[in-house]
């Protein structure tokens, strides 16, 4: 044993001192006084009703995105002992003692300071030198949207974290010597932060898109090796960056459905069922209900169509303006529908409706309490009741219509009925049926729905249920990005003029544009010189020059163009995704043209953008971290364009 062991035993490792030095800059920048200000700082307002909602947990549904966010920034929360009693309702509110606003956070800060290192490693891993990786990640660090971004209870950080990370984890594996099966952890670790991405917000989708995108190209050029291998290649990647991420997304939203189990403000949005898994609220009213409909039976009808506010069957003793048997007042299609009184209307009585059950499994199935979705079809004319979801006027109380529809016309999600409240009565004499009525019978149904049925109505409720957009005073259009023609005041003190500001960096935001626009010009030439026969760049370069195009000018594209194509309130932080992406883009694209610059250019650019790029955030500091407080006149200064919006509240 002594023979084989060799004393000392010595431990070599290698240490890359600038990942190190980038990495310390870019954790001091972005946690350094993290709890100033001391008040709530812009969406923190929003964000912050969600996090109490997770701490009480009490349901909500969130239409601009899943839930992985959101339990990021509750778990922040909960560790730093947060209980949710805390009123999100007005910017500049004042965070009591009780509340760690560092807890609140410090992981949106952590996930920003992370993105510098990512993507120095993941300029490395795009086959560029240690140099190009620097000027990258400089960039990063040097920008002051990126900066503000991450020093509050936000979600940008967060998902240019996870994009970064999954691209550097695919690349770290596509990279990696196809003998190592090691290198399919960093598959597996692409397709979770993929699906982590997709979990935080949807616009992560585009950027998982675009990787699966650069993934089939490369599975694509197995194409001609061994037919074992090919498979097996394929069958990992579709089990990583697919089956992975899918089932991934369903998780996210099963700790979202089981950690809120008590009921809301949002359970309205919801079917009965829905709301009946849910502790108090309406299961404290259905709670003892007999489970089945019958002849006798007083019931409420709840309208299955997706409003915003829940709609019941009901009708009022005031009449309609014209008489009976014409078409509905407000839908002129259809056909008016009213509870009948004998006012000597010269027709017979029409009022026999039969029900049916449009999702029971079998014909002998019965008509079921909160279960059953049921549509009231009329004997005679055989015209579905429906909601035509049109108000009625002044003489309407504003309330609802109800119509009644040919069903070959009329659109199915507002064709459905379900009864929420039941009660039921044997006794023959009136005054003992009408206590029996408004007494439950307390029969023990279990009414809970599956977890499926509940993910299903989460996710169709997410994508058709939208909150009305108002215009903001900060809001801004796509193109508008691009140029930084726009800013966002993110908080100002209440009595002085400290303040912050989501404004970029002109100096790095102007090179990440340049960059863009240089390398689209020599794509085109290239590619023309290629097609007449010229190669100015060997098939390895070439390679690596449309790589780099891929992943940086396809991530910029995927994260930008698709707000051009939203009807919905936008604002500048939205574009930080894509302006990640140039900023990736920029250095390396400055030390591998060699058409463009020689050595001493490069080391002239790679010295005096950086030096630019810090003597501009250091001017715009007061204005990212609210300290220290400017004069009347440093602000005016501190416009650069007319458009920007700097508070002067001595002025």
């Amino acid at each position: 044993m002594s023979a084989m062991l060799q004393l000392p035993l010595v431990v070599t490792a290698q240490v890359d001192l600038v990942l190190v030095l980038v990495s310390l800059l870019a954790l001091w920048t972005r946690l350094s006084r993290l709890s100033y200000p001391n008040a709530v700082v812009f969406d923190e307002v929003y964000y912050g009703q969600f996090v109490s909602f997770y701490m009480k947990r009490v349901f909500f549904i969130d239409d601009n995105g899943p839930p992985l966010g959101h339990m990021i920034l509750a778990l922040g929360a909960y560790l730093g002992g947060f209980d949710g009693n805390f009123v999100w309702n007005r910017i500049r509110a004042e965070y009591p003692s009780s509340v760690s606003v560092w807890s609140l956070r410090v992981l949106p800060s952590l996930c920003g300071a992370l993105c510098v290192p990512l993507v120095y490693l993941l300029t490395l891993e795009l086959r560029f030198s240690h140099l190009s990786a620097l000027g990258a990640a400089v960039l990063l660090l040097l920008e002051n949207s990126l900066i503000v971004q991450s020093r509050f209870m936000l979600l940008e950080s967060v998902l240019i974290f996870l994009v970064l990370l999954a691209f550097f984890s695919y690349l770290r594996f596509h990279n990696a010597p196809t003998s190592s099966w090691f290198r399919y952890i960093w598959l597996l670790l692409s397709g979770v932060s993929c699906a982590a991405a997709v979990g935080v917000k949807y616009m992560g989708l585009f950027s998982y898109l675009l990787l699966l995108g650069v993934a089939f190209l490369h599975a694509w050029n197995l194409i001609g090796d061994q037919f074992l291998n090919v498979c097996v290649q394929c069958v990992c990647r579709v089990v990583c960056l697919l089956v992975v991420p899918v089932l991934l997304y369903v998780f996210w939203f099963y700790l979202h459905l089981s950690l809120l189990n008590r009921s809301g403000p949002h359970d309205q949005l919801m079917s009965s069922a829905f709301q009946a898994s849910l502790q108090g609220g309406l299961s404290r009213i259905t709670q003892g209900q007999p489970l089945e409909v019958a002849y006798g039976s007083q019931v409420t009808l709840r309208s299955s169509a997706s409003q915003l506010i829940p709609c019941w069957l009901h009708s009022h003793k005031e009449n309609y303006p014209v008489s009976h048997d014409v078409a509905a007042p407000m839908s002129p299609h259809a056909q008016e529908v009213s509870g009948y009184v004998d006012f000597n209307v010269s027709m017979p009585a029409q009022n026999l409706w039969k029900v049916d059950i449009s999702n029971r499994e079998a014909e002998s199935e019965v008509w079921k309490t909160i279960l059953s979705e049921v549509r009231l079809v009329h004997v005679n004319t055989s015209a579905v009741l429906k909601l035509s979801g049109v108000s009625l006027p002044d003489w309407g109380f504003r309330q609802l219509e109800v119509v009644a529809e040919k069903l070959f016309k009329a659109h199915g999600s507002s064709l459905g009925w379900n009864v929420e409240e039941h009660r039921y009565g044997t006794s023959q004499e009136p005054k003992e049926r009408e206590a029996e009525l408004h007494c439950p019978t307390h029969i023990d149904v279990d009414r809970k729905i599956s977890f499926w049925a509940k993910f299903l109505e989460l996710q169709w409720k997410m994508l058709t249920v939208k909150q009305e957009e108002s215009e903001h005073k900060y809001s801004s259009a796509p193109l508008e990005w691009i140029t930084m023609e726009t800013n966002i005041a993110y908080w100002l003190h209440a009595t002085t003029n400290a303040q912050i500001h989501l404004i970029g960096n002109p100096v790095s935001w102007g090179v990440a544009n340049l960059s863009l626009l240089a390398y689209q010009l020599l794509a085109a030439v290239y590619m023309l010189r290629r097609r007449r026969g010229f190669k100015d760049l060997p098939d390895a370069v070439w390679d690596q020059f449309v790589c780099l195009g891929c992943v940086c000018v396809g991530g910029w594209l995927v994260n930008f163009v698709p707000f051009l194509l939203m009807e919905k309130t936008l604002f500048l932080y939205h574009y930080l995704p894509a302006l990640c992406y140039l900023y990736l883009l920029s250095p390396v694209h400055t030390h591998t043209n060699k058409h463009t610059h020689t050595h001493l250019l490069r080391l002239r650019l790679t010295s005096s953008v950086p030096a630019a790029g810090c003597s501009v955030e250091e001017t715009f500091c007061p204005l990212t971290y609210g300290s220290p407080e400017l004069s009347a006149n440093q602000l005016r200064e501190l416009r650069w364009r007319d458009t920007w919006d700097i508070l002067d509240r001595r002025h």
